[in-house]
């Protein structure tokens, strides 16, 4: 079964991201990073439920705000100095065009529901 873009790029993003996580200093491994690993993981979820589900559009939207969340919680690791720069640019643009498609499959259900 070929895979919807977004999900792929999703997954992509938790293999690369997740063992970068993993290796957050004690203080930060068990608070942010494993909210944020699993915030990537109910990202993944949730979009191969969208994919299957009547209803989308709700699931879709939902999704935006966590993304949105991800993008503070990386933009917090590059504050607190435990990611550099050249892996933060990499992360924004990873998470940036998820967010982009994500766009784009909302404004393709909202044009599907409207009569």
């Amino acid at each position: 079964m070929n895979e919807l873009p977004i999900i792929q790029k999703t997954y992509d993003l938790i293999k690369w991201y997740v063992p970068i996580l993993n290796r957050l200093p004690r203080t930060h491994k068990f608070t942010l990073g494993d909210r944020m690993i699993g915030g990537l993981y109910d990202i993944l979820e949730e979009l191969i439920l969208a994919r299957y589900a009547q209803e989308k559009l709700g699931k879709l939207e939902n999704l935006n705000g966590k993304i949105d969340i991800l993008r503070h919680q990386t933009r917090l690791l590059r504050e607190f100095d435990l990611m550099s720069i050249e892996r933060y640019e990499y992360v924004v643009k990873l998470v940036n065009d998820i967010g982009s498609e994500l766009g784009g499959w909302i404004k393709q259900q909202k044009k599907r529901s409207s009569p």
